[in-house]
């Protein structure tokens, strides 16, 4: 099952001379990278949905926590943590 996960962006950082813009997202103390070229107007502390490497939509704060608490309730948590790639922050 594919979903999307509600988390918050930590920086923005361009790359590729400029033409592409990456952001550090936290997903509950697990950090990871996502695309914001759907989403040109995100900025740092704005909270994103992401699907696949990409966020996709911006909402709020309660919106994003609430979706995480039910994701951690089905046990979806556990994949994103086992998955990933990125080290947490010290």
């Amino acid at each position: 099952m594919c979903l999307a996960i509600p988390g918050k962006i930590q920086s923005i950082e361009t790359i590729h001379n400029g033409l592409v813009r990456m952001a550090k997202v936290s997903f509950g103390g697990i950090i990871k990278e996502a695309s914001l070229e759907m989403l040109p107007a995100a900025n740092i502390g704005d909270y994103v949905l992401v699907h696949v490497g990409v966020a996709i939509s911006k909402v709020d704060e309660e919106e994003a926590a609430k979706t995480f608490e039910y994701l951690k309730e089905i046990g979806e948590i556990d994949d994103l943590i086992e998955h990933s790639q990125v080290d947490r922050p010290q």
